[in-house]
């Protein structure tokens, strides 16, 4: 069985994380085992990240909707709940949009809600 020496690979994977931890404040990019550990974290975070814009995104949208849908006298839960009984199917990030830039097309969407 051939010996199996590690040189080259153990330099690549110690370069990479290096790249990956180009930046950091003082030693966190500068030694391989610092950079390695906060580059794990930092990649932790950013996964976690990645799951929580959505989130965000969500909830302002949401909020945006209820704004709204209050100034046309009805909350959040009764509009969505209409516009479902009345079969329109439209995201929250568009109706947050047309909440935002129309307020006459979002107004005739309360209304259609309102009858259902």
């Amino acid at each position: 069985m051939a010996r199996i020496k590690r040189a080259v690979n153990a330099h690549k994977k110690r370069r990479k994380v290096l790249k990956l931890a180009k930046g950091y404040w003082g030693s966190k990019s500068k030694q391989y085992r610092t950079a390695s550990e906060q580059v794990r974290r930092s990649l932790r975070y950013a996964y976690e990240g990645r799951k929580m814009r959505k989130r965000d995104f969500r909830r302002l949208w949401i909020i945006r909707i209820n704004a709204a849908a209050r100034l046309n006298g009805m909350s959040y839960s009764t509009f969505v709940n209409g516009l479902k009984k009345k079969g329109i199917e439209v995201n929250r990030k568009m109706l947050a949009d047309l909440a935002v830039n129309d307020a006459a097309a979002f107004a005739q969407l309360v209304e259609m809600a309102k009858e259902a």
